[in-house]
């Protein structure tokens, strides 16, 4: 039976990389700060739910995956990749 989670038992493979990715961003954006540039590309979400995505606890869309990677500025391969 196949379950929804990644190998390690989290709920989305990109958070951890959304981390590292967050981390190299200008000034050291907080997951607050990362929130708000996601709001400004139209995606409805908070500071308590990146910091559920990058811990692994929030399963992530492929709608939302796109405005990440494009936020972060980074490919979406670079957000999957192990």
């Amino acid at each position: 039976m196949y379950k929804n989670k990644s190998q390690d038992g989290s709920n989305n493979i990109c958070g951890k990389k959304m981390k590292k990715f967050r981390g190299n961003l200008q000034d050291k954006t907080s997951q607050r700060k990362l929130a708000d540039m996601l709001q400004a590309e139209g995606l409805d979400i908070d500071k308590n739910a990146v910091q559920r995505i990058e811990s692994g606890e929030r399963f992530v869309t492929d709608i939302e995956l796109k405005i990440i990677a494009k936020v972060l500025n980074v490919s979406y391969q670079d957000l999957l990749d192990d």
